[in-house]
């Protein structure tokens, strides 16, 4: 059972695609609140991905953390640090199955975008992509964190409407000027008035995404 420092830990992970032990690329795919692990498969399954594992961790109740992505941290404890571990967890069954971190993609809608964002720029590692859907760096609410490390040139894909009712144009263009000083190269798209939706052009850059890092060569260390 759950503990309340590991609110999400030991729920279900849903697998899709080619078995874990099998797969030469691993998409880690989070949903947003009041969203599903089987709602991120499904979003997946719009890709052509032979040869890629597709992981999608469920939240408990359906939401990663309880308040807006732009609130003081404290006020999302402890169930932000609890999902940033599932994360991790994912991750480090990933890298035990053997698919290095190069061919690993974090991608995540809404709250699970906004998730895998600050999962990526706080562990700093060479990652395959990182997918930010409707989305943007949790930092510290009204304390924006500083972040270090190097992303040695990750790519991070960031997608959103101008007038999302979720996610301010001003957060989502500070993620990206966050990611470039990491050393990510950042692709920021903006739609004018789009929902809080993904479209197509998003897919086709995930798909470019997944072709491309699908396609590179296996490296020695991770």
């Amino acid at each position: 059972m759950a503990t309340k420092q590991n609110l999400h830990q030991g729920l279900l992970l849903r697998h899709a695609g080619v078995p874990l032990t099998e797969a030469a690329v691993a998409l880690i795919l989070l949903h947003g609140r009041g969203g599903s692990a089987q709602d991120m498969l499904d979003l997946g399954h719009e890709l052509d991905a032979p040869g890629v594992v597709l992981l999608a961790p469920q939240a408990a109740n359906a939401t990663w953390y309880p308040n807006r992505f732009v609130a003081p941290v404290a006020s999302n404890e402890p169930w932000l640090t609890s999902a940033l571990a599932v994360v991790e967890e994912v991750v480090q069954r990933v890298v035990q199955a053997g698919i290095p971190l190069h061919k690993t993609i974090l991608l995540g809608f809404s709250q699970g975008g906004c998730l895998a964002l600050e999962y990526v720029a706080r562990t700093t590692q060479r990652y395959g992509a990182v997918v930010g859907l409707s989305a943007a760096l949790i930092e510290n609410g009204d304390q924006p964190r500083t972040y270090t490390g190097t992303l040695e040139s990750v790519p991070v894909f960031l997608g959103c409407s101008d007038v999302d009712a979720h996610i301010p144009i001003a957060r989502v263009d500070r993620s990206a000027t966050i990611f470039a000083g990491l050393g990510a190269t950042v692709d920021k798209r903006i739609y004018p008035g789009m929902g809080h939706t993904v479209n197509r052009d998003e897919l086709q850059a995930i798909q470019d995404l997944l072709t491309q890092i699908a396609g590179a060569p296996q490296r020695n260390h991770l």
